[in-house]
């Protein structure tokens, strides 16, 4: 049975988890080429080998419209805090779920990666209506944090249904300790939107400060993980997915294929 393996130590975000299971790919070349083709608005992804305090993996960089993206992990936009990143532009259109739902529904991918897709965003805007005490359906997400999220979740769907496991393990989250700013204030980690996400989802603090697990990390493991536990391995091929933030710690997630 081909298990895949989350090691999420030192948190989950959507880029992460992209970069570390586009390293267990075989066909780096041909999986780029079709990430580059899910036909996302003006979306260009560029993975990009880097190091942090002597570990290697890869940063999967996202273009939007030729420009590289900002991570802003503690600055969220309007009531969406699932906007882990955004490109430098005053935009200030929203977007609905059903405007989401229409882009994905033109994507070209398979059948499988826009339900997938469709799945996980859905995740996210029920823990923001909760957060924010509205329906889901009146949930906002800023128009560039929207896309960057779509460009992650597509991304990490499309190379889920290329490895296709047959099981997904994950540790439990570090989630960090501290707070996190947004929109609203100072809120403690995990953030509210994150928190509900993570409800039914075994994960704690350490000694980390500053948030570790975003709300769009969080998602695709809850729709994705059947189980989360330790693991111990052997033989299994290794991808590391690194983090934009600087930590006392290396800041990477790790996925595990055998």
């Amino acid at each position: 049975m081909k298990k895949l393996y989350f090691d999420c130590n030192m948190g989950a975000a959507g880029d992460m988890i992209c970069a570390a299971l586009f390293e267990l790919v075989p066909d780096k070349v041909e999986m780029l080429r079709k990430l580059n083709e899910t036909g996302i608005p003006g979306v260009e992804y560029i993975p990009v080998k880097c190091e942090k305090k002597g570990v290697s993996g890869t940063n999967m960089v996202v273009r939007i419209h030729g420009e590289e993206e900002q991570h802003e992990y503690d600055d969220h936009y309007h009531n969406n805090h699932q906007n882990e990143k955004h490109v430098a532009h005053n935009h200030h259109h929203h977007m609905t779920l059903a405007d989401i739902d229409r882009i994905v529904n033109g994507l070209c991918v398979s059948d499988r990666v826009k339900s997938s897709v469709n799945c996980v965003y859905g995740i996210i805007a029920e823990a923001e209506s909760k957060a924010h005490h509205c329906e889901v359906e009146e949930v906002h997400f800023h128009e560039v944090g929207a896309m960057d999220a779509i460009a992650d979740i597509t991304a990490a769907c499309v190379l889920m249904e290329e490895l296709n496991p047959e099981m997904v393990i994950s540790t439990p989250i570090h989630v960090g300790s501290g707070t996190v700013k947004c929109a609203h204030g100072i809120l403690p980690v995990p953030a509210p939107a994150t928190a509900n996400i993570l409800m039914d989802i075994p994960y704690y603090s350490g000694d980390i400060f500053g948030e570790l697990c975003t709300p769009t990390g969080a998602a695709l493991l809850k729709y994705f993980v059947e189980s989360f536990q330790s693991f111990e391995l052997e033989n299994a091929k290794m991808g590391r997915g690194m983090g934009k933030r600087e930590f006392p710690r290396p800041s990477f997630l790790a996925a595990y294929l055998n």
